[in-house]
């Protein structure tokens, strides 16, 4: 079978660098250890290898539809979905009284993502499923808890976020979907909704939609917005009943066919009932924990199929011969055997910024989840400083995933040169999956602008400090060692320029000059993501040191090389990147915030 991923690494960052069973010794993560850890990341890539690889070209050529009002799916959907709920991995990182087992996030994203490089059009069944279910047992009520949550865990009912409407898009400020009391204590609901992910197939008995709308005489804006629990089926007399939730289509599309993407209407006949979710008003501050927890896993959604694909253009290059290499003296000797692909410089550089991508952006996806981790269970003076780490992190997490993600693959595609654009091989397939991901939940000028005008500002710049303080760290492990000196000195000096161009920004904030702080927040988001991975990559290279100089090493000494080598491609290659932005920040002239009496478009 082809590879798809490779363990050692999820293992070296689990185990060497975040040394994530030092989670075990907090009271909420006290019944794991190491070896549990191990035992279900090994038995989720026996999964992912057996059921889960062998379907991905089937789910994609064999798409999701709409037929006779209905979605038609592929099989294995109804399988993954009922293994799911039965392994218990829908409700794994929940509290035990809530049906979970405390698992780790660390240990559930790093699954997540060995399930994602295998197929990464199933996951997101379960996934929005366990995000709603968590969102229920937060917010709702007991009776709403015990109305919904044990059939999603079980994977019995699936679980959806509706918060898209036609004529709103990202702007949840004007969705019109309205909501009236009615005397039983639920609301009768009404409107529609598009682009809901997994919102309805055959193979889940009903599902829970956790719904944006409006009370009547609310207050216009996002400040009026409540959160309902509207299901497909609701249950009368202990039947499943119509609950006038109407599967209007399908959204047909370019990539993760496999993935569902329905047109929902609401209250049609008027009898579509859906009970609130947390105080009137504040839906939108109950939605964001569904919302930020589908962009860390959004991102490590890209970063699977970038993973996958850089193995499969790996061993394309590994096995294609062409050409010759070039002889030190300028010319190729014509009578020597063809060269394999991987020989060639080019060939290696796009190979090293596919390995440098992906595994610099699954460490920063795992630490965030680390983060996630300590926020909750951690010394209590000290959760609150995590939760701001993750805040800063994660639409970095979903940003450079995505965007980065997009061009490994595309790099990828390029190593297998015209095969790449043939559906034979499967380059095309995640190259058409991955293009979404910087779409969902938020698109790349969503995430920056969340990050510059909310998370930097937040607190008077609390979760920057915080980084810092983190980047620091790093750096300075790194010192231990002459060879990584440089490379600990570059980051420090990269550190360095996104503070002045931070600063150089924020006084546009401080003068009111509020459109033209955020109007490249795009080009900042690049910044600081570089030099984010950056500093995971010295984070990484730092642990291969130390086991290579210690001799604790897990895995062979070829890995540890390998990383060493890839941070040092990342800083050469990548991290220069920063100069050219920094100085695109830096420049006076503002070409697109729009101007009075001036054609820019014409």
């Amino acid at each position: 079978m082809a590879q798809f991923i490779d363990m050692d690494n999820v293992k070296f960052i689990l185990n060497e660098m975040l040394e994530v069973e030092s989670l075990c010794s907090y009271p909420r993560f006290s019944d794991f250890d190491k070896e549990s850890f191990d035992i279900l990341l090994d038995s989720t890539m026996t999964y992912a290898e057996t059921v889960m690889y062998p379907s991905f070209r089937e789910t994609d050529e064999q798409e999701a539809r709409y037929e006779d009002g209905k979605i038609i799916v592929h099989p294995i959907v109804g399988q993954y979905m009922k293994d799911a709920g039965s392994n218990g991995n829908i409700g794994a990182t929940f509290d035990y009284e809530d049906g979970g087992v405390q698992l780790p996030h660390t240990v559930y994203i790093a699954q997540g993502h060995i399930a994602e490089c295998a197929n990464n059009h199933l996951t997101g069944y379960p996934g929005l499923t366990s995000g709603a279910a968590q969102l229920l047992v937060t917010f709702g009520d007991q009776a709403v808890k015990d109305m919904f949550v044990p059939k999603m865990l079980a994977g019995e009912w699936g679980g959806t976020m509706c918060l898209t409407e036609p004529q709103a898009g990202s702007s949840l400020s004007d969705i019109t979907s309205t909501a009236k009391p009615n005397d039983d204590g639920s609301y009768a609901i009404a409107g529609q909704k598009i682009f809901i992910s997994g919102g309805d197939h055959e193979y889940c008995e009903n599902f829970v939609h956790l719904y944006l709308a409006r009370i009547d005489g609310a207050p216009k804006g996002t400040k009026g917005i409540s959160l309902f629990a509207v299901p497909k089926f609701r249950m009368e007399d202990g039947k499943l009943v119509s609950n006038d939730v109407l599967t209007a289509s399908d959204f047909p599309k370019m990539g993760q066919k496999g993935y569902c993407t329905t047109h929902l209407v609401f209250g049609e006949n008027g009898n579509t009932k859906g009970w609130l979710v947390g105080p009137e008003n504040q839906g939108l501050k109950c939605m964001f924990q569904m919302m930020n927890g589908a962009r860390i896993e959004v991102g490590c959604t890209a970063t699977s199929i970038a993973t996958a694909a850089y193995y499969a253009s790996l061993q394309y290059a590994k096995e294609r011969p062409q050409g010759r290499k070039i002889l030190n003296h300028g010319k190729k000797n014509i009578n020597e055997e063809q060269a394999l692909i991987i020989e060639h410089p080019d060939v290696r550089r796009m190979l090293l910024l596919q390995k440098a991508i992906t595994e610099g952006s699954i460490a920063l996806t795992l630490q965030s989840a680390y983060y996630h981790d300590m926020s909750e269970a951690g010394p209590e003076d000290e959760r609150h400083n995590y939760h701001m780490l993750l805040e800063l992190l994660t639409p970095m997490v979903k940003t450079y995933g995505s965007e980065m993600g997009i061009e490994s693959v595309s790099n990828g595609l390029q190593i297998l040169g015209g095969y790449g654009f043939c559906s034979e091989f499967v380059l095309q397939q995640y190259y058409r999956d991955i293009r979404i991901t910087s779409i969902y939940e938020g698109t790349t000028g969503i995430q920056s602008l969340d990050l510059l005008g909310r998370k930097v500002v937040m607190n008077n710049g609390e979760a920057m400090r915080a980084l810092t303080k983190e980047i620091i760290s790093t750096i300075k492990a790194a010192e231990n060692y002459d060879d990584l000196k440089p490379y600990a000195d570059q980051l420090k000096k990269a550190s360095k320029e996104l503070e002045e161009t931070l600063m150089h920004l924020l006084s546009f904030a401080m003068k009111g000059e509020h459109e033209k702080y955020i109007a490249d927040a795009t080009l900042f988001m690049e910044m600081i993501c570089t030099i984010v991975v950056g500093w995971q990559w010295l984070k990484m290279a730092t642990t291969a040191k130390t086991a290579m100089v210690t001799g604790n090493m897990v895995s062979k000494i070829g890995f540890y090389e390998s990383k060493l080598h890839t941070m040092k491609f990342y800083f050469k290659y990548e991290l220069p990147k920063i100069a050219s932005l920094k100085e695109t920040l830096f420049n006076e002239a503002t070409l697109t915030i729009q101007q009075e009496d001036s054609v820019v478009f014409s």
